[in-house]
């Protein structure tokens, strides 16, 4: 399936930019090893700098993602050291803890703000060896009102200077309870704060924020080439970036409305010796490709079971989270199992 980036640019003159203020989520997909985040600010110029997608947000494909927002220097450092620690194998809880420790704020150093108080994150994983997703967030005593972060097995949504509590409620409440894919999900979440004064300083707008995004990586995406990257750099006044978010991913399902349903299955999983992967009989699979959590393509070829199944050796494999990708027809579709 092509990637697809879809971007409305409206730029306006910068001003310069500090505080990154802002309502996000990031989460993880354990039945596809997906990881993605969606936020959205109320800053104006933000859109001279292409807006929030890069600034707060980073993910390792197939691993996960951190958001970093509040008092923030561009380029952020501490989402570039949280991104560097998730690396090196660090847990969301450690990260933090790191974070925390050895916090960097470069534009503003000695300065009032040069607090990691003044900082919030939330994070979302893959344990690399057992799959199970972990998340944690943070929230500095020093960030504006109101502020909170508020986790659940797969996510994490996280905010300051909100109205108030209903905005990461109403984000959370839509997530959990939106089936279909993490990108439907993390559209709904976006939705539940789609009102005006979601971010406080947008309320004599009308509006929720000035600037939004959405981004999901599949485990085999390289990093920075997500398979959906949606991007409102900056709306002008009145004008609400959710709603064109909305718009944005309407056209992106309207080209996926004419991708191919596999309809994946992997069994037993978790799996010991062998695991099967049954897709739609009525699809004619091209290639079968397994990769381990890093995004390291393996050399295991399937051996076919009959029409829609396939089964794979898994005896010699460490133990650990593993994706298997099909082709058909043009479309890919992926699938995790883990190594027992």
């Amino acid at each position: 399936m092509r990637k697809i980036t879809l971007v409305l640019l409206l730029c306006f003159a910068f001003s310069g930019v500090k505080a990154q203020d802002t309502f996000s989520i990031v989460a993880v997909d354990p039945a596809t090893g997906e990881v993605g985040a969606a936020g959205a600010s109320c800053v104006d110029g933000v859109g001279d700098l292409g807006g929030l997608i890069d600034i707060i947000s980073a993910i390792i494909p197939g691993r996960g993602g951190i958001n970093s927002q509040a008092y923030v220097c561009i380029p952020n450092v501490n989402l570039q050291n949280g991104i560097a620690q998730m690396e090196a194998g660090a847990s969301p809880a450690e990260i933090i803890s790191w974070l925390f420790a050895n916090d960097s704020f470069p534009c503003g150093s000695g300065g009032p703000f040069d607090d990691p108080a003044y900082r919030q994150y939330g994070i979302a994983d893959f344990n690399p060896d057992t799959g199970v997703p972990r998340t944690a967030g943070y929230t500095g005593a020093s960030a504006d009102d109101y502020k909170d972060d508020i986790q659940g097995a797969t996510y994490s949504v996280q905010g300051n200077i909100l109205l108030n509590a209903t905005v990461l409620e109403n984000m959370e409440a839509n997530f959990v309870s939106t089936t279909g894919t993490l990108a439907d999900k993390l559209m709904a979440a976006m939705q539940g704060a789609n009102f005006a004064g979601a971010d406080a300083r947008c309320l004599d707008r009308g509006t929720s924020s000035t600037s939004a995004f959405l981004q999901v990586y599949r485990p085999d995406d390289t990093p920075g080439n997500p398979y959906l990257r949606l991007n409102i750099e900056e709306m002008p006044f009145g004008e609400e970036p959710i709603d064109s978010l909305q718009t944005l991913y309407d056209e992106f399902l309207a080209v996926q409305d004419n991708s191919l349903d596999m309809q994946l299955r992997a069994y037993p999983n978790p799996a010991s010796e062998f695991v099967t992967i049954a897709h739609n009989p009525n699809v004619q699979i091209d290639t079968y490709t397994v990769f381990d959590i890093s995004g390291k393509r393996l050399n295991i070829t399937p051996q076919e079971l009959g029409q829609g199944k396939v089964n794979f050796s898994v005896a010699d494999l460490p133990k650990g989270v593993y994706f298997v990708q099909l082709m058909a027809d043009g479309y890919r579709q992926t699938i995790s199992f883990i190594r027992s």
